[in-house]
């Protein structure tokens, strides 16, 4: 079963070309060190919750989108490995890719599938 690591980030809403220009930038480092799939999903349909939800998750504010990206591994070993990879990789150094949002708002897990139907 895959690994998945899940993302979810407060992008400003003017910056959506450049978040996706970075994406088609950065996102194939994933696949370069062996994951299977990625996905980067600009909100749509995001509904603000009475007690919590994706906005206050990452402190979006009303000028910003939430996206939700995951990546998808096919394997713990190999996501570990990989993103070792990524993180040495001179490509990552902010001065070079700098992030079109605030990464410190983003929030971030590997997770285990726990099952998995359809695909």
């Amino acid at each position: 079963m895959p690994y998945v690591d899940g993302f979810v980030l407060a992008v400003p809403t003017a910056n959506r070309e450049k978040f996706l220009a970075h994406a088609r930038e950065f996102d194939p480092m994933f696949l370069e060190f062996g994951a299977t799939r990625v996905l980067e999903c600009w909100g749509d349909d995001v509904p603000r919750g009475q007690v919590t939800d994706f906005y206050r998750a990452v402190q979006a504010t009303d000028d910003e989108t939430v996206v939700f990206s995951w990546v998808e591994w096919p394997d713990k070993a190999t996501r570990d490995a990989g993103i070792k990879k990524m993180m040495e990789d001179p490509r990552m150094d902010p001065a070079a890719n700098p992030m079109p949002f605030d990464g410190k708002r983003m929030i971030f897990g590997g997770f285990d599938t726990a099952f998995e139907l359809g695909h």
